[in-house]
């Protein structure tokens, strides 16, 4: 398997927090349910002019090989094809806003056609992509689009979104550890309203969903390398009101219990099996 990583420095540093290229890991095609998560991504299929996901009917949908995924509030199912091979660009929390012109929380569960929010620097960067020599040329194009996309869409003269808003980035910080969002909305003086308006604007998953998704993460992150679990302790150590509420908020956001998350949980803790789909 072959992995490259780029942390890029200034202007872009602090805004996105790497460019990956990786290639060889996938022995053979797989369908997997990917856990929920707030961050937004862009990729680029090397393999074949598209991605494939699939909703609770099994019907598949396809998106172009360059594509946005937007932050994600229930778990989805995707393709992973043979050979996997692709170029992520992971973006700090909230700093997507700063490339593309969607308000985030138009692209929550969704992937988009980077050519339908960069135009047609969106839809050629898959073949510059594909044109270059080697894997540092091919994060060379991708960090120069970047670039392109920050400059075309920012105001010089105005500082960036999440610089630019204390309140969000405080949120974020307290919602992850776990603070209630009234008592976040009350400490940072403001309106839950407010808060929800200006959080979802940057962020594109609303405080009160995103909590709950932070707190999924810190129970699976719990659990991982765990074969039994008392599901009661978990329950009190994650700020759940009891088990039931805990089974209870698994299924809205994963679509399966704990019990059975753990029995198909596979590649680390956001990675879950599906078996007999076709």
């Amino acid at each position: 398997m072959t992995v490259v990583v780029r942390r890029p420095g200034p202007p872009l540093g602090g805004l996105v927090r790497a460019i990956t290229y990786q290639a060889g890991e996938q022995p053979r095609t797989s369908v997997e349910k990917i856990l929920p998560g707030p961050a937004t991504s862009l990729w680029i299929n090397l393999n074949r002019d598209e991605f494939r996901s699939f909703d609770e009917f099994g019907r598949v949908t396809r998106v172009p090989g360059a594509m946005l995924a937007g932050p994600t509030s229930r778990a989805a199912v995707i393709e992973f094809e043979q050979g996997r091979a692709h170029i992520s660009v992971t973006f700090a929390l909230g700093a997507a806003s700063c490339f593309f012109a969607p308000p985030l929380n138009v692209t929550r569960d969704l992937q988009i056609p980077l050519g339908d929010v960069w135009g047609r620097p969106g839809t050629v960067l898959r073949e510059r992509v594909l044109g270059a020599a080697t894997p540092q040329d091919a994060l060379d194009v991708v960090e120069g689009a970047l670039l392109g996309a920050l400059c075309g869409l920012r105001d010089p003269l105005v500082r960036d979104p999440l610089v630019c808003d204390p309140l969000v980035v405080a949120a974020f910080g307290a919602l992850s550890a776990g603070v209630p969002v009234g008592k976040v909305a009350a400490e940072l003086g403001v309106l839950p309203r407010t808060l929800r308006r200006r959080f979802t604007a940057h962020v594109g998953l609303g405080p009160k969903r995103f909590a709950q998704v932070q707190r999924l993460q810190r129970v699976v992150r719990d659990l991982d390398g765990c074969t039994s679990v008392n599901w009661a302790g978990v329950a009190a150590r994650h700020g759940y009101a009891d088990q039931p509420h805990l089974v209870e908020e698994f299924r809205q956001l994963v679509g399966v219990t704990p019990t059975g998350y753990l029995r198909s949980r596979i590649d680390g803790p956001n990675h879950l099996r599906i078996d007999g789909f076709s």
